[in-house]
């Protein structure tokens, strides 16, 4: 229970603070998407190949790619289906002769032109306000370059190369839309669609070849369109096995994270994106925050929290581990409470010893340039991250 040790360059790569790059990670800049290398070297120092990750926060999949392409197998579930689409995007390997016909794809639809008439197949989602903020004068040519753009897209006959196509564009509209006062001319975002295009390609060359190397033979990582706690009523996806190590990043208590919509024309808000992902949504901060900010939330978080967790302790067996890279609004408040929740359904703290340390101390990392809101003005706590590992307390064992 208490053996767990990480070794300097573990420790070295879960505080590594360097831009997220490399495989498929670098599709999407989804929200709270944590370090590639932290995820690496968990996965390195707490599994085999052939184990099973399970990730049931999986955001932008991180864990899941990392796990292929270390020879893990993975499963992913998700209660946004923007990150449900996002995962299937990164982690569905293509073939050497389908990423040619992306290539020639892309090649030929950032030939788009504005003036050509745009079909009905965005009107639906334009009636149900999936392009809000984006029809002012500034916006509206990449509204419209993203329609001719997503027209395009039914031209490829297979659904996972029309996954890829769409995250493409979808990886396009926020690099020009998202965060931006003033967004690019039509020209430069058709210039940056094909860069993209380009480099997604290549990222994917080098993550199927990573997969094939590590793991000959097993199947890419399964993602689901479901909530943590329905995990347990799901237990035929684990094929009667627990998973080695679950890795994962909750929701952090009091801080606002826009996983569902982007910041357009001075921090207006749009669900652009699942309109660009062909995914509905209807749900509001609270629905993927455990309860948002408002007052009392914290009640509603740690309910949440214990119901979660509840139900994956049953997938679980002794051998399993938990590791979860959480942010707090407050730590020293938040943290004991954090902890007494996960005791209170059978999840005992390890903290991992440090070799050439003889205290053990619990793991914390900084995260740079983040975006992020606090519940208290001004504070910039949410940046510092905790690495907490668990395991199944001696009460009993769970599936």
């Amino acid at each position: 229970m208490d053996c767990l040790e990480l070794r300097p360059n573990h420790l070295r790569a879960i505080r590594c603070q360097e831009p997220v790059t490399g495989l498929t990670h670098g599709f999407y800049r989804y929200p709270a998407r944590f370090s590639p290398q932290l995820a690496s070297a968990v996965i390195e120092a707490f599994t085999e190949p052939g184990d099973l990750v399970l990730d049931p926060f999986c955001g932008g999949a991180t864990t899941l790619v990392e796990a292929a392409a270390a020879g893990r197998q993975a499963i992913g579930a998700d209660i946004s289906p923007l990150a449900v689409f996002l995962a299937r995007a990164k982690t569905v390997p293509l073939a050497s002769r389908s990423r040619s016909v992306l290539r020639s794809w892309a090649q030929r639809s950032a030939r788009v032109n504005l003036r050509t008439p745009v079909a009905c197949h965005s009107e639906p989602w334009k009636q149900l306000g999936y392009q809000r903020h984006l029809n002012c004068r500034k916006t509206w040519p990449i509204r419209k370059s993203l329609e001719l753009l997503l027209e395009r897209v039914h031209d490829l006959r297979a659904k996972r190369l029309r996954d890829f196509a769409r995250c493409i564009i979808l990886r396009s509209g926020q690099w020009a839309l998202d965060g931006r006062r003033s967004p690019p001319s039509a020209g430069a975002f058709r210039h940056r669609f094909l860069c993209f295009a380009e480099e997604m390609l290549d990222g994917m060359a080098e993550y199927v070849t990573a997969a094939r190397t590590n793991g000959p033979g097993l199947k890419h990582p399964r993602s689901f369109l479901l909530a943590a706690e329905d995990l347990q009523s799901k237990s035929r996806l684990f094929s009667g096995r627990p998973p080695k190590l679950v890795l994962t990043s909750p929701p952090y208590p009091g801080v606002h994270v826009l996983y569902h919509r982007w910041q357009v024309a001075g921090r207006r808000e749009t669900p652009a994106p699942f309109w660009i992902a062909g995914a509905l949504d209807g749900y509001g901060e609270s629905h993927y925050t455990f309860g948002g900010r408002k007052s009392g939330f914290e009640r509603v978080y740690f309910s949440s929290l214990r119901t979660t967790f509840g139900s994956l302790r049953e997938i679980s067996d002794r051998s399993t581990l938990f590791v979860q890279v959480v942010g707090f609004s407050d730590s020293q408040r938040q943290l004991p409470r954090y902890l007494r929740a996960l005791r209170s359904i059978g999840l005992e703290e390890v903290i991992p010893a440090q070799a050439g340390r003889s205290r053990r101390r619990r793991v914390r990392r900084t995260v740079p340039n983040r975006r992020w809101y606090t519940n208290q003005p001004g504070d910039s706590r949410s940046a510092r991250e905790i690495v907490l590992f668990h395991r199944l307390s001696g009460g009993g064992a769970g599936a």
